[in-house]
């Protein structure tokens, strides 16, 4: 899945406008334009699209945490300048403060099954024994999940 994918589908889920997209960079002390954001959500065999670099994206999720959880006191955390789907996936864990019983609840969603060791594989780090790498389908699936459980009564495209 590319950036400006998660990016699109995370606006769909939670129908985020244009003015609350930069309104959320702006809360992790980014500015953005209208323009940036229009390209960015664009297919990519338009002439106007743009990549989202993973810098911009972390940035949206960092935004994003503190749009859901509140901002927190003092100096904001630096966006990532490399993201996997596993930050993704924890960026989006911690600003719906979910535990692992909801992010199975919303798998179930989906009819898609994970395990306990295996989802907190996920949020380990890189280096220690048990991580794990979330693969594409994994992060699919639950952004998939989120949009029945967010926007209920909407069918997924298959």
């Amino acid at each position: 899945m590319t950036n400006n994918d998660i990016l699109r589908r995370i606006r769909y889920i939670f129908d985020i406008s244009d003015s609350k997209m930069i309104a959320t960079f702006g809360l992790a002390d980014h500015l953005v334009t209208r323009e940036q954001i229009s390209d960015w959500l664009k297919k990519e065999d338009d002439p106007a699209y743009r990549e989202c670099s993973d810098t911009q994206l972390a940035t949206f999720l960092n935004g994003f945490i503190n749009d859901k959880r509140g901002k927190r006191e003092g100096a904001q955390p630096e966006p990532e300048k490399r993201l996997n789907n596993n930050i993704i996936f924890l960026k989006l864990k911690i600003a719906l403060n979910l535990k692992a019983e909801d992010i199975f609840e919303i798998m179930d969603l989906v009819e898609f099954r994970i395990s306990k060791p295996e989802l907190s594989a996920f949020f380990r780090k890189p280096d220690h024994k048990h991580y794990r790498a979330c693969r594409d389908q994994i992060l699919r699936n639950f952004l998939n999940g989120l949009q029945l459980k967010y926007r209920d009564n909407i069918s997924l495209k298959t």
